[in-house]
């Protein structure tokens, strides 16, 4: 039965507990990786421990065990996110490598005069793929801004839409600002048109359960170190047909039907696009995440987030001169911010001493930093675990700057 007790919620997690120059961990950098509870930790050591074995090719108990507890993972996964087939979840090892995944699939498709369609708010690992990709085939792409309050301007997007566009890749909420997209409607209207879809999903799994059934879109790609799971894992989601139709990203052991002399043949997905050892215990780590995850009252979890930034944002804008990226309504919990009279490295490193762990910098949003007109800003991003204390722990902090800079 999910619950949402923020206390026993925190006591999951070990590394909350640690202190920094003698000062409680404040962690508010849960957009650049998010902390594990026990049970994904334990999970992990628990294959370490007692089933570590490659998979799928040995016959002996533990590589049996070892894969069984693999494939497991991947149903796991995919019942959480409503996919129709397993074998339309592939593991990677995170977004970045799923969407070059796909890019290097289109790139035997997309021909000379192609058109992709972008948003100016994507991570650095939704841009340069599709920019190489785009510069190797002769394609062209649109990059589509922002409204005051910075939503995508979501009528600027439709009229970039022609008889050349065919692919639309776009973030499902931005790690800068925030934003959450309108995905579902942006995927039907892509869809009408015959235009394939990408969603960077890598900000949204962590907030909460995302059904790709009802989003619709052609790939869908997140990371588990974003999602309370290991680091180096992530998934591509998408149909089998597409997937099956792209060659191969990498070649070598796992991934082939047979290998002579005059040929090789392929298995199709997922094998397809799992050469090699895999990253077994991450699969495992990361279905532990998710089955965490269902644990959680979302309901309550995301008010409780919400007011926390919300409370964040009205104490910083206290301060004064403070500027605020990104005020779209029901917007995700993250606060970038500027403070005029200091650089963010150095707001970021005055909260450091005080045990405040946020990130500062472009954010790998550099295109959105120039949009912006600014050089970086300071990004506070608050998940289920995070509480009051750690709010006031921040806000103190900046008082800390404010006396030095103001």
């Amino acid at each position: 039965m999910p619950t949402f007790d923020i206390e026993s919620i925190r006591a999951d997690f070990p590394i909350l507990s640690r202190k920094v120059d003698g000062k409680p961990l404040s962690y508010l950098d849960n957009g650049a990786t998010s902390q594990k509870p026990t049970a994904v930790l334990d999970a992990v050591d628990r294959f370490y421990r007692e089933e570590n074995a490659n998979i799928h090719r040995g016959v002996h108990f533990l590589s049996r065990e070892a894969t069984d507890a693999y494939e497991e993972s991947r149903e796991v996964i995919k019942k959480s996110l409503n996919l129709p087939e397993s074998h339309e979840l592939i593991f990677v090892r995170g977004a970045t490598e799923a969407i070059n995944l796909v890019t290097h699939g289109l790139s035997f498709e997309l021909v000379e005069g192609d058109e992709i369609i972008l948003t100016i708010m994507e991570h650095h690992a939704n841009f340069v793929p599709w920019q190489i990709l785009a510069e190797k085939n002769g394609l062209k792409i649109h990059y589509v801004g922002l409204t005051e309050n910075g939503e995508l301007d979501l009528e600027e997007w439709k009229s970039k839409f022609n008889d050349r566009t065919r692919v639309a890749s776009f973030t499902h909420i931005s790690n800068v600002l925030g934003t959450i997209n309108p995905v579902n409607e942006m995927v039907a209207y892509a869809k009408e048109r015959g235009v394939k879809t990408l969603v960077d999903g890598a900000q949204s799994l962590p907030h909460g359960p995302v059904d790709l059934s009802a989003i619709g879109s052609d790939f869908y790609v997140f990371s588990g170190h974003k999602i309370y799971g290991p680091d180096g894992i992530g998934a591509l989601c998408g149909p089998r047909d597409l997937l099956n139709a792209f060659p191969p990203y990498q070649s070598g052991g796992d991934m082939i039907v047979k290998v002579s002399i005059e040929e090789t043949t392929f298995r199709e997905v997922p094998e397809r696009f799992e050469a090699g050892t895999p990253n077994i215990s991450g699969a495992i780590g990361l279905a532990e995440a998710f089955r965490y995850m269902e644990k959680i009252d979302w309901t309550a979890a995301r008010a409780h987030e919400h007011a926390l930034a919300r409370r964040a944002t009205e104490e910083l804008e206290a301060l004064g001169d403070i500027t605020i990226f990104g005020r779209s309504e029901g917007k995700a919990p993250i606060v970038s911010f500027l403070y005029k009279p200091a650089h963010p490295h150095d707001v970021g490193t005055i909260l450091d001493t005080e045990g405040v762990a946020i990130r500062v910098g472009h954010h790998c949003a550099q295109p959105l930093m120039s949009y912006l007109k600014v050089p970086a800003t300071a990004r506070a991003s608050f998940t289920f675990y995070n509480n009051d204390t750690e709010v006031d722990a921040f806000i103190m902090a900046m008082k800390k700057v404010a006396k030095y800079f103001g």
